[in-house]
């Protein structure tokens, strides 16, 4: 499965550079608001941000493929014997997202998305290795596009693989996954049309 939807996610890359009509890259940058979705862990919100930079391969007037990489801090406020510890976790995230915009500039994008770890901090624990090194995803979201190539999204991006490789132990279930909130603020510099 992991390597069916990396395959897939490179495979779109590749066509959509070789039917681009037009071309952009551009610096990309908000905030994030995660979570754990499943198993049965009491968490709260986690606030959190990503910063990166994007390409977009226009595929006619309406569509585009745009992939991403983003440096991302993600995780969720744990209930800990009573006192909520952050376990925060940071991922270089590789979305690639396929758009379809209007000519009035707003658009929709859905795609997949792999995040690789390069670091976590996980409250007082002692666990050596908290997170995996790989996390599957897929995202979908809506935003605006103006005329320049300024721009404001949202996205919603949903784990499709466990944080991480847990025993369950007692009455907890440890079949958890990501959930995050991502608002961003980008500016989409166009190369050719």
């Amino acid at each position: 499965m992991k390597k069916t939807i990396l395959f897939f996610a490179l495979l779109v890359g590749i066509s959509g550079g070789a039917y681009a009509q037009g071309f952009g890259f551009g610096p990309k940058a908000g905030l994030n608001i995660s979570n754990y979705t499943g198993g049965n862990v009491k968490t709260d919100a986690l606030v959190g941000y990503h910063l990166g930079g994007m390409l977009n391969f226009g595929i006619g007037n309406v569509f585009s493929i745009q992939p991403e990489v983003l440096f991302s801090t993600q995780g969720a406020k744990i209930d800990n014997q009573g006192a909520k510890e952050d376990f925060k976790v940071s991922y270089v995230s590789v979305p690639v997202m396929l758009k379809f915009k209007t000519s009035g500039g707003f658009y929709i994008e859905a795609g997949p998305q792999a995040s690789f770890k390069t670091g976590e901090k996980i409250g007082s624990q002692t666990i050596d290795s908290f997170a995996k090194n790989l996390d599957l995803a897929v995202g979908g979201g809506i935003g605006f596009q103006s005329k320049i190539g300024l721009g404001i999204g949202g996205r919603y991006v949903a784990g499709i693989s466990k944080v991480g490789d847990f025993t369950t132990m007692g009455n907890v279930n440890p079949d958890f996954k990501n959930s995050i909130i991502q608002l961003s603020l980008f500016w989409m510099i166009p190369v050719t049309r």
